[in-house]
């Protein structure tokens, strides 16, 4: 049973671009704006606790001062007059005076009510009725005497509350919150604007490069963002640009490369086609001569095929690359040397020349690349240069490079089809007509051998007369391996 589920899979297609329910700007507009209600929210709540508590205590404190002040006044008053004379009480009043929603009671040492200014103002007939219940509303100061006697009590209270607040005092209070309350709500507002031309200017670059990746996925490869900046959109921005350039490359190279090896694949294979039907209808023997036909046509194939194989290697990375001190004078001499006999089978003349001061040019290179690299233009050579011709390998020194070159007295390369000279599969018409034309590869191949070596070639020909290849390698350079090789070399 488990194995049958594990066999099952899937897969989807990407749905088809929708418009969002809300877009990234006005979920920016609404994080900004609930950031800000949450912040004054937070601040309207620690005002009510703190603030609060100690507009309370301060409006306590100033009640308490004038309680004191006034039993003050009342104890200086009553030791003049002797006692609780209604011109002694009348000074109570000075403390009502301050405010008209501040309460004054006087209680003598008995604790019975001498003087309630409720009955001044008319406020109540019932004296009590108009005093808090509890302590906390009340703030009292007792009346002493100079000899430490204490005659009596004054009490204060604010008509109408429970926190010692006048009306003043209340109104204060209620516009304070009403300003903060105004504040938050115009810090909503700015940080929602705020928040909009923010998230309009992040969503700009986003939504460029959403638009080019659709472009690029509706099959437009060309398409790009244009972003640049330090800043981490420019560098997304830098880094999609060059992620779509070597897609562009990859895909235009994957298309190239089936039309190339369709091309080339089809003649091999039509030619061993139509002898193996000719010899299938009798019209050829199947013989050993037919049957040769077919088996050179099988092994062009599988050259073909494994030239195609290291190109594509060299080109993906995937081809190792070892780099060493290599002495580029004995490489080269000795490449000569193991290819003077199958060029004179040609009827060709190869030559080496040792133009370097000291017969010895050492190299941080692959010597096994760089070898077949010089292989490829001497076989190169060799193939399109008549007999009776030479070819010429020679190897230089110029500042910090190593210079080699190999020229030919061959059928040479017209002006017009340089450029095309290292693309694969490219063939001079004059080539295509010679039977031992190759399979258009190596050049190619040897461009590829160079460039991973930060080196350049250099072409120069002319027809009838003879091309000339020349390597220029650098000595000693840092060269920025593909991260396939970076692994193995930390390895």
């Amino acid at each position: 049973m488990s194995s049958a589920n594990e066999s099952k899979a899937s897969w989807n297609t990407i749905r088809p671009h929708e418009k969002p329910k809300a877009s990234y700007t006005k979920k920016m507009t609404i994080a900004f704006a609930a950031t800000s209600v949450m912040t004054a929210v937070v601040f309207l709540l620690v005002l009510a606790v703190v603030w609060e508590d100690q507009f309370n205590t301060y409006t306590r404190q100033n009640m308490q001062s004038l309680a004191q002040a006034t039993a003050s006044t009342l104890a200086s008053k009553y030791e003049e007059a002797g006692g609780w004379t209604p011109e002694v009480l009348d000074y109570a009043a000075m403390a009502s005076n301050t405010s008209s929603d501040i309460a004054v009671q006087v209680q003598n040492a008995k604790g019975t009510t001498i003087y309630d200014d409720t009955w001044v103002h008319g406020k109540d007939i019932d004296a009590g009725k108009n005093v808090p219940s509890g302590t906390d509303s009340i703030v009292s100061s007792d009346i002493t005497l100079t000899d430490g006697e204490i005659v009596g009590t004054v009490r204060l209270w604010a008509f109408g509350s429970d926190a010692l607040l006048t009306q003043a005092d209340a109104t204060f209070r209620t516009n304070s919150y009403m300003a903060i309350l105004a504040a938050a709500i115009i810090a909503v507002i700015l940080a929602s604007i705020i928040g909009f031309i923010i998230s309009r200017k992040l969503a700009a670059p986003i939504g460029t490069i959403t638009a080019t990746a659709r472009q690029i996925r509706n099959g437009d490869l060309s398409a790009r963002t244009g972003l640049k900046g330090s800043d981490e959109l420019g560098q997304l921005g830098e880094t999609f640009d060059d992620m779509a350039t070597s897609l562009e490359k990859d895909i235009k190279h994957e298309r190239r490369l089936t039309s190339d090896v369709a091309h080339e694949l089809r003649t091999p294979l039509m030619a061993m086609q139509a002898t193996v039907e000719a010899m299938q209808d009798g019209v050829y023997p199947t013989d050993a001569e037919h049957l040769e036909v077919v088996a050179a046509e099988v092994r062009r194939l599988s050259r073909l095929v494994g030239a195609m194989l290291q190109l594509s290697r060299l080109e993906n990375g995937k081809t190792p690359f070892r780099p060493e001190e290599t002495d580029l004078v004995w490489l080269v001499k000795s490449l000569v040397t193991s290819q003077e006999q199958l060029f004179d089978d040609k009827g060709l003349q190869l030559r080496f020349a040792d133009e370097t001061p000291s017969q010895t040019l050492i190299a941080d290179v692959d010597p096994d690349l760089i070898r077949q690299a010089v292989v490829n233009l001497m076989s190169n050579a060799m193939r399109y240069t008549p007999s009776g011709g030479w070819v010429l390998v020679a190897i230089t020194q110029d500042h910090a490079d190593a210079l080699i070159s190999v020229s030919d007295t061959g059928i040479g390369i017209a002006k017009e089809d340089l450029p095309r000279t290292f693309s694969r599969f490219w063939r001079s018409d004059a080539s295509r007509e010679m039977e031992s034309g190759g399979l258009g590869v190596g050049l190619a191949v040897t461009k590829e051998i160079i460039d991973r070596h930060n080196g350049t070639i250099t072409v120069e020909s002319e027809l009838g007369k003879g091309t000339t290849f020349t390597l220029r390698i650098p000595l000693h350079r840092t060269r920025t391996l593909p991260k396939a090789q970076k692994g193995e070399q930390k390895q």
